[in-house]
């Protein structure tokens, strides 16, 4: 018969805990953690010490002992700039989603709602064990890098930092294939609408489109600065009908942008895409239904946040950082906003 390890009968008799475990093992309790947490950074014979400790102990490992050990608080936190719009309904219930099957709660931060912004998030990092983080203007690089400080960070639709990595969709080779596609269609006036100041991935998507003038040789134009908001979308449009600026073909940032212009110019009786090819971008609901159809690029943004959330519990279980921008395919959807004929 084996002989038992001396603070194994005590461990027995008094309830094994993770720090018995970690003593026993000669490891510490975050160690400990990662192993039942089934961490792959762990190297073989410390998984082996740590296992072979549990088994001699027999160690039950429970939720609060793991939270104990890391001080886990079992939730992933969320910054958003705001939840107004399609994108970023989308986005939170592929996040949600995930971390709900990772056994993980959520706790959500819209920044744009706060006047003290950095509090807020300063306050997040107590609450949660990791932070995904929208990569636009709205929350600044210098609140993201603190953050890293305190929790492991995720940037989404941005780009990686210093010991913070990134998820996103790709942008600026679709957006070359759109803005192509318009301009294959003889339209010579062609107008970007969004602010390619307000974050990398409205930023690569007009790269995108000036790569799209520069491979015909054509000039393009200054972008029309505008959110990402049907109000920006419906003023920009007013603009358009008083005459203030002129064009034959509108690449919008995104389809709210895009659906919000194409309704007013409709209603003010422009025929689109006789007098105007519009086009979009995100794919959502209304851009198969509307008439005509919206051309636009799909993004898989519920992918996106699903694999934000992956990347936080992984990280939180030990995994390095990526130093590179895991990246998701987009696809150009051609309808008829462009000037295509209807598919029979």
């Amino acid at each position: 018969m084996a002989k038992q390890h001396p603070a194994s009968a005590e461990a027995r008799s008094a309830g094994a805990t993770i720090y018995s475990v970690a003593d026993h093992a000669g490891v510490s309790i975050a160690t400990v953690s990662r192993v039942l947490q089934g961490a792959t950074v762990v190297a073989e014979a410390t998984r082996q010490k740590v296992l072979t400790a549990v088994e001699e102990l027999g160690y039950v490992p429970t939720g609060a002992a793991r939270s104990l050990a890391v001080r886990h608080h079992e939730a992933h936190g969320l910054v958003l700039p705001e939840l107004s719009g399609p994108y970023y309904a989308e986005l939170l219930m592929g996040f949600e989603a995930r971390a709900a099957e990772l056994a993980q709660s959520v706790v959500l931060v819209l920044t744009n709602s706060r006047t003290d912004m950095a509090a807020a998030v300063r306050q997040l990092a107590t609450r949660v064990d990791a932070i995904a983080v929208f990569g636009s203007a709205a929350i600044p690089a210098d609140l993201v890098r603190v953050l890293r400080a305190k929790k492991p960070v995720v940037v989404i639709a941005g780009e990686p930092q210093d010991g913070i990595e990134a998820v996103a969709a790709e942008n600026l080779e679709s957006a070359r294939e759109l803005a192509g596609h318009v301009l294959d269609h003889g339209r010579r006036r062609a107008l970007f609408v969004g602010d390619p100041d307000s974050g990398p991935d409205i930023r690569n998507r007009y790269e995108g489109y000036l790569a799209a003038h520069r491979d015909r040789g054509l000039d393009a134009a200054e972008p029309v600065l505008a959110r990402l908001s049907e109000a920006d979308g419906t003023a920009f449009a007013q603009r358009l009908l008083a005459g203030e600026r002129e064009a034959d073909a509108l690449m919008c940032a995104n389809d709210e942008l895009a659906l919000s212009i194409m309704t007013t110019l409709q209603d003010a009786g422009m025929d689109v895409p006789g007098d105007i090819a519009i086009v979009g971008w995100d794919d959502v609901m209304t851009a198969r239904y509307v008439r005509p159809g919206l051309t636009t690029v799909r993004q898989p943004v519920h992918e996106l946040g699903a694999l934000a959330a992956d990347r936080l519990h992984e990280l939180v279980g030990g995994e390095p950082p990526r130093t590179y921008a895991q990246m998701l395919p987009t696809r150009l959807v051609v309808r008829t906003s462009c000037g295509c004929p209807p598919v029979t």
